[in-house]
């Protein structure tokens, strides 16, 4: 599944999170920081006399750790147009950011090893521990044991009838909801406090099933896509909904029956309550957040923000700063229609390529366009699971001279005098025509011919990339954890996948591609056995094998992933650890207590 990446739309589908990779289509400071309309002003409950909600304190239990009590407040320069995270507008990444607030399900992202997590489940299923079984007959067996604790907030356990009644409601053709994966489900067993499947045939594509679970007994016999807008069914998580005050805000409340405890033995969330204001503009939320309006705030990641950030941090302000999953890179295309765009294109040749690899100097690249902020890509991997990235792309170092020698052989080898490039990507994105500038000289350095025409993103994300009418390229992809999320982008890669029907934009390999050979034909062999297994221990050497032969290649060259950022006033909020993934800077938001009480 490919879909083009719109501004603060999360990575996942309306019924879990997508382990799809996703064209990055938009980007930088052009970009707009809105996906859809605020709703209208209404309130769903009586509001309080002024803007603010009325906040109340409740106690429990004395804690061993932080103290309990308190409210933060969390800006978000967006409003949800629905808090029902399965339906139209349910992927909207404001609705994730409010929905850990009450959601749960089998996974959970880490954001500090950024690994997938169990969550409601004792642990996630795999081959080793017995959770996940393929069967003679092909299909694949996937059980999950739920947490005897795990309740509703109204004290209801959450049980087997609650995966079914979510795999129901997804698979209901009148709630017009992705069923991918979910649709391959042939059988299920229920019981208390499990629940099991089978798939039709093996696929990894299981580890992101029931991301989100609904409970039955609160939500049978409602009209699912009207009914569940404006409020939110009983919570599985730490707060419960309380109030949405139109165009101003959100309020979650503690909810006392929550299952899950802090390490130490303390009852949580340690909060009373979490509002979320929706402030449209950037600028006034940095505003707000230096008046301590706000408490926690996760801007659009623009060095010129950020450095006024990290100027509060003598003040008691702490920012984190991190690579996100959506990772930016130079591309080659292979197919007839780059004639179109540059006819002496030689992409064909690896030594031309390998010299446009040793040209590209990656850390002026950061330096200019993310002020240093993180550090160049050496993989793609590190963008989805950093702990199996191999750096294969560190061999290309920037090397002027090594370029030129590897010039001089693809002319020799192309029968030509001179080699000429020309690039395209986005004109109306701030980075990467900042990048064009910056390969112009980097690339006449070298003596390589070099020509921009950029275009409007949706000419380059339409006609142009669909039909491979470019020399070379740049555009980003979006990562997620899990062996999943890789063994998607290398379906990317496939040899036997061009468009329309697959996702091989470059045509490396395709039947019309200037580049067929032993490594397109072993490429397609490790794309068909990623999908026929879910062995870790077979998985992992055919992924590092497909990063290396990319990187050897030279089909794609990554160069960095895009910042996120976030701001807490660590003087007075505890527990707060930025999470760059789709999981949102809220994952752990049970975690968090007022360091100021």
């Amino acid at each position: 599944m490919t879909q083009l990446w719109r501004s603060r739309k999360v990575v996942w589908s309306a019924a879990f999170l997508a382990f799809a990779l996703i064209a990055a289509a938009c980007g930088g400071s052009a970009e707009s920081t809105t996906t859809t309309a605020g709703p209208t002003a209404t309130t769903t409950t009586a509001p309080p006399s002024t803007t603010q909600p009325v906040v109340t304190t409740t106690t429990t239990a004395a804690p061993t750790g932080p103290a309990y009590g308190g409210t933060v407040v969390v800006a978000d320069d967006q409003e949800p147009p629905t808090l029902n995270a399965f339906v139209p507008g349910g992927d909207n990444f404001i609705v994730s950011i409010v929905g850990q607030s009450y959601w749960a399900g089998v996974q959970e992202i880490d954001g500090f090893t950024l690994e997938l997590i169990p969550e409601l489940v004792t642990e996630l299923p795999t081959e080793t521990n017995g959770g996940v079984t393929v069967n003679a007959d092909g299909t694949m067996t996937v059980r999950y044991t739920i947490l005897d604790e795990a309740q509703w907030s109204d004290g209801v356990p959450i049980s087997g009838d609650d995966f079914q009644f979510t795999l129901d409601t997804v698979m209901n053709p009148d709630n017009a909801i992705d069923t991918t994966t979910y649709e391959d489900i042939i059988s299920t067993e229920v019981g208390p406090k499990s629940f099991t499947y089978t798939l039709s045939a093996p696929t990894v594509l299981y580890e992101f099933l029931f991301g989100n679970i609904i409970p039955k007994h609160d939500v049978e016999g409602s009209d699912f896509l009207n009914d569940w807008n404006e409020t939110m069914w009983v919570s599985a998580g730490p707060f419960i909904f309380s109030e949405w005050q139109k165009g101003e805000f959100i309020e979650v409340v503690r909810n006392d029956n929550y299952w899950k405890k802090a390490e130490n033995g303390d009852q949580l969330p340690y909060l009373d309550s979490v509002i979320f204001r929706f402030i449209p503009v950037t600028d006034s939320i940095i505003t707000a957040f230096k008046a301590r309006e706000v408490d926690v705030i996760q801007p659009p990641p623009a060095s010129e923000t950020i450095e006024e950030l990290q100027k509060l941090e003598p003040e008691g302000a702490r920012v984190e700063v991190l690579s996100g999953p959506v990772w930016e890179h130079l591309n080659f295309q292979f197919g007839p229609a780059r004639l179109i765009r540059n006819p002496d294109s030689s992409n064909e040749n690896l030594n031309y390529r390998k010299a446009v690899a040793h040209t590209i100097d990656k850390q002026l690249i950061v330096d200019e366009i993310l002020a240093g902020q993180v550090e160049p890509l050496d993989s793609f991997v590190e963008a989805f699971s950093p702990t199996l990235s191999q750096g294969s792309w560190a061999q290309y170092d920037y090397n002027p001279e090594k370029a030129m020698q590897l010039l001089e052989l693809a002319k020799t080898e192309l029968g030509k005098d001179s080699i000429s490039t020309v690039f395209s990507t986005t004109s109306n994105n701030d980075a990467r025509v900042k990048l064009s500038e910056l390969f112009d000289t980097m690339f006449s350095a070298v003596g390589i011919v070099y020509e921009n025409q950029l275009e409007e993103s949706q000419i380059f994300f339409g006609e142009t990339l669909d039909n491979g009418q470019w020399d070379l390229g740049e555009w980003a992809w979006v990562g997620s954890p899990g062996l999943s999320g890789l063994v998607g982008i290398i379906d990317v890669f496939d040899p036997a996948a061009p468009p329309p029907d697959g996702s091989n934009f470059y045509q490396w390999g395709t039947p019309t591609s200037s580049v067929i050979d032993d490594n397109t034909a072993r490429f397609a062999e490790i794309r068909t056995a990623l999908n026929q297994t879910v062995d870790p221990t077979v998985l992992v050497p055919l992924l590092n094998e497909a990063e290396t032969i990319l990187a050897d290649q030279v089909v794609i060259i990554p160069l960095y992933a895009r910042l996120v950022t976030a701001a807490v006033w660590a003087d007075e909020v505890g527990g707060f650890k930025h999470n760059p993934t789709s999981a949102s800077h809220t994952w752990n938001i049970e975690q968090w207590y007022r360091v100021d009480i």
